[in-house]
């Protein structure tokens, strides 16, 4: 953050809406606040349907939330936690820095909700997959080339992460939902991985955390690192040539990975 943080600070009735420049932490700004017309977060599509079918006060309040989480999110993943300003947010969001901490109360409850947004929005995605009517080495190949494609596409998730990594996951950890954020993925994966020992496809004692850590560091990578390792390798690897040959590469050693032939010494 540029300039001074006031943490917990309260802002005057004159300065409600007026604090520009370095976002504020800590909670409870000690002003009372007006019923809030939508509480649910954007993210929740469920939810969120509900609210653009109800009033336009409803709606208003609806589509302003996922504007300011959308510029929250590009804005953390441009300059990580410390970085963040409130009205370039605000700004992008065709909102108010006043908005802002009405709706997510300080700048570690919006980063928070960011970083659940980020991982909602993917795990929405990992679970429409369907793989249950493909063999398992063609499953296994989708899945991964979803995850990677995503990373690709999306450098904003990574950007939100790198962030939080560097903070320890201090956020994440404080987040009510942290057991459900990863765990349906892991769940299908490990679903997949026994149908694809009962087939006899894929060898015994995979761990579907540690494969899953393992697919999703060899997309991570590739986009967290893109700028230097173009640089050093001499190769743009946001190239879609380069990119189709890599996953090509990375399939392969997944499948290799959990291939029951290949681990028997068959």
């Amino acid at each position: 953050m540029a300039g001074s943080t006031r943490t917990g600070a309260t802002p005057g009735p004159a300065r409600a809406g007026a604090v520009s420049g370095a976002m504020r932490t800590g909670v409870g700004h000690g002003r009372t606040r007006e019923p809030e017309p939508d509480a649910t977060d954007p993210a929740d599509a469920e939810a969120g349907d509900t609210a653009r079918r109800g009033s336009p006060q409803r709606r208003d309040a609806w589509a302003t939330r996922a504007r300011i989480l959308r510029a929250a999110t590009l804005e953390f993943a441009r300059h990580g936690f410390g970085g963040a300003r409130g009205d370039r947010i605000a700004r992008r969001a065709r909102s108010s820095e006043r908005m802002v901490y009405y709706y997510y109360g300080s700048k570690e409850g919006l980063f928070r909700a960011v970083l659940e947004a980020a991982y909602d929005t993917l795990g929405v995605a990992e679970q429409a997959l369907v793989l249950d009517d493909k063999p398992p080495r063609e499953a296994l190949a989708h899945f991964c080339r979803f995850v990677w494609r995503w990373y690709a596409d999306h450098p904003e998730f990574i950007g939100v992460l790198t962030a939080e990594n560097q903070l320890q996951a201090r956020h994440l950890r404080r987040s009510s939902r942290l057991d459900m954020l990863v765990a349906p993925v892991v769940r299908m994966l490990a679903s997949l991985l026994a149908r694809g020992l009962r087939d006899g496809a894929f060898r015994p004692g995979l761990d579907p955390s540690d494969l899953y850590v393992s697919i999703a560091g060899l997309g991570y990578f590739r986009v967290s690192n893109r700028y230097t390792l173009s640089a050093v390798l001499g190769r743009d690897l946001a190239d879609p040539l380069e990119l189709e040959r890599h996953w090509r590469t990375c399939e392969d050693m997944v499948l290799r990975y959990v291939d029951a032939r290949i681990q028997s010494g068959r």
